[in-house]
């Protein structure tokens, strides 16, 4: 198979400047953006997209996800498309790049080829996945879950956001119900460029993440009850406070994931307290522990450890406890000979490369289910995602860019 040379390079400038334009829609109040899944922002932001694609000659599919497949034609149509992308919607206090970037550096791949006369063997498809981020309709990766036979579509269809409204009902309202089955396509591969969302390659001063794996994901959801009571009143030796008996479970959460440093991670984003009052002890507690791993044993562990510690600790504190697993995912290894392309491609250019695991959820790691996946990162300035003052740089993009371009013709092989 013949490899893309050195000098196949993309236009950083019209990547930089689709970028920009993209987030000219749906605007934050911060510099970033939110333009959640299924919101009139995020339709016009399809349009946009769509627009670009096929004044690139792509053709448009739309599956009942509102799944976006932008095709480029190859030579063989009897080969499996080569795909690529990521996802357009947002947090709703997002940055410009998280997503976005992975879905336009596909559009930039393509005119690129485009402006060179590069015909490939295998067709090119980029893709927009819905709901991505999970923000406005839970979980995360929805569409792409559908899509891999994870969920099912009556199930997704069914998600309500804060106000009650269903995600069917809106994917309709806002004209991308597609006619197309989830899940009938077959892929020979995908890629997916993403920011790295964490502070290495930045700190270490790397250009590219070749991502080896995609870590596991396990959420248990803790209820603590004990009793409230006025916090001036009630002896300390009378008290039932559930405020506490989480704060010592929080403290051995931490100890948990410190043992089997350093890639695993453990922590509790989501907390409720109640009543929430000044001068109320807290009588129950709700709380989302969230710990991952590249190893499922390692999970295992983790979740193991800490049902029996914090039923000790709420034994020895006289509180009642409730434990439910309430979401996760295995470790994700992705595809030798996919990383091994993106490993190529960074070599091949010149980019300072290492392996690196995403400590976050993508759609790639569901794809990863039904076809042969890979993915390359970025840096991000400090780490910082999930923030409208995320930043990237253009020689980040570039490069992030370049390296998918190059593994991606790799493998779609080019016509001599």
């Amino acid at each position: 198979m013949t490899k893309p040379g050195q000098n196949l390079k993309i236009n950083a400038e019209r990547l930089w400047d689709s970028l920009m334009e993209m987030a000219k829609i749906g605007p934050g109040v911060a510099g970033g953006n939110n333009r959640q899944t299924l919101t009139d922002e995020d339709g016009e932001g399809r349009r946009l997209f769509q627009k670009w694609c096929e004044e690139a000659g792509m053709t448009m599919g739309v599956d009942k996800m509102g799944n976006m497949f932008m095709t480029r034609e190859g030579e063989d149509p009897g080969l499996l498309p080569v795909y690529v992308g990521s996802h357009l919607d947002t947090q709703p206090t997002g940055g410009k790049y998280d997503g976005v970037l992975g879905v336009l550096a596909g559009l930039e791949l393509v005119r690129t080829l485009n402006d060179l006369n590069i015909k490939t063997r295998h067709p090119i498809v980029i893709v927009n996945w819905t709901n991505e981020e999970g923000t406005r309709f839970a979980p995360a990766m929805l569409a792409s879950g559908v899509f891999a036979g994870i969920h099912s579509l009556e199930w997704a269809y069914g998600k309500e956001d804060a106000q009650g409204k269903k995600f069917g009902d809106e994917l309709r309202r806002i004209g991308w119900l597609g006619d197309e089955e989830v899940g009938q396509r077959k892929m020979a591969a995908m890629f997916e460029l993403h920011i790295e969302q964490g502070p290495i390659l930045e700190a270490e001063g790397k250009d590219i993440g070749v991502v080896t794996h995609g870590q596991g994901l396990s959420w248990t959801q803790l209820t603590i009850t004990g009793k409230d009571s006025h916090t001036g009143s009630t002896p300390m030796p009378m008290r039932k406070n559930a405020g506490l008996g989480m704060a010592r479970v929080l403290q051995l959460v931490d100890e948990i994931a410190w043992s089997h440093k350093p890639d695993a991670v453990g922590a509790a984003g989501h907390i409720d307290v109640y009543p929430n009052s000044r001068n109320v002890i807290p009588g129950k507690v709700v709380f989302t522990v969230d710990f991952r791993s590249p190893d499922l044993d390692t999970i295992k562990d983790m979740e193991e450890r800490l049902a029996e510690g914090a039923r000790k600790i709420c034994d020895e504190m006289g509180l009642g406890l409730e434990i439910e697993k309430v979401g996760g995912f295995d470790p994700v290894a992705f595809d030798e000979k996919c990383v091994s392309a993106v490993r190529n491609a960074a070599e091949r250019l010149g980019y300072s490369h290492r392996n690196i695991i995403s400590g976050a959820g993508h759609d790639a790691c569901w794809i990863s289910k039904v076809a042969p996946t890979a993915m390359i990162m970025c840096p991000c300035v400090d780490g910082l995602s999930h923030n409208e003052a995320e930043e990237i740089s253009r020689e980040w993009a570039t490069a992030g860019a370049e390296v998918l371009m190059h593994a991606v013709v790799e493998v779609a092989g080019i016509v001599e």
